[in-house]
């Protein structure tokens, strides 16, 4: 998928079916170079056998730990939108269907990126901030291989399709 098929066919439907003002454009470049950085917009399920789901691979996480997907369901300030989400796209309101369906539904991975992005306390970096949207990226995704050498370009790309 390119970067442009990915904002008409997943970024766009699903900031739609978020609040408003998480519609915006660093939202996006950082959703387009997440993807971008994560799966290359290619694989929906992580190479080459690991957990992760969705362009964005995303995890599960569980319960304990409060991150992935569970992090989603548990968070105060993503909760209830994530009810919303789930009810629009036609998926079961639990922590594990919306993790099997992340493969499945890019809509769905994109709202759930979008939401895990809300969870961080600090602002998003502007649209050309590739050192702070690089920071945001660590700290919210935690990659276990962080790939830094590829960032800009990716970063860069986001910027260039919007």
């Amino acid at each position: 998928m390119t970067p442009k098929e990915c904002i008409a066919g997943a970024i766009t439907p699903a900031l739609s079916l978020l609040p408003g003002k998480m519609d915006t454009p660093a939202a996006r470049v950082m959703l387009l170079a997440i993807g971008l950085q994560e799966s290359h917009l290619i694989y929906r399920r992580q190479q080459p056998t690991g957990p992760a789901r969705g362009l964005w691979q995303c995890e599960q996480g569980t319960r304990a730990s409060r991150g992935g997907i569970w992090g989603l369901y548990l968070f105060p300030t993503t909760s209830s939108t994530l009810v919303d989400l789930c009810a629009a796209r036609g998926v079961s309101h639990d922590p594990v269907e919306i993790y099997n369906a992340l493969e499945h539904d890019d809509v769905l991975a994109a709202g759930c990126a979008r939401l895990l992005l809300y969870t961080d306390p600090k602002p998003l970096p502007s649209v050309d901030d590739v050192q702070g949207s690089w920071n945001l990226y660590l700290r919210v995704w935690s990659p276990g291989k962080p790939r830094p050498a590829e960032w800009g370009v990716n970063h860069g790309k986001a910027q260039g399709a919007l």
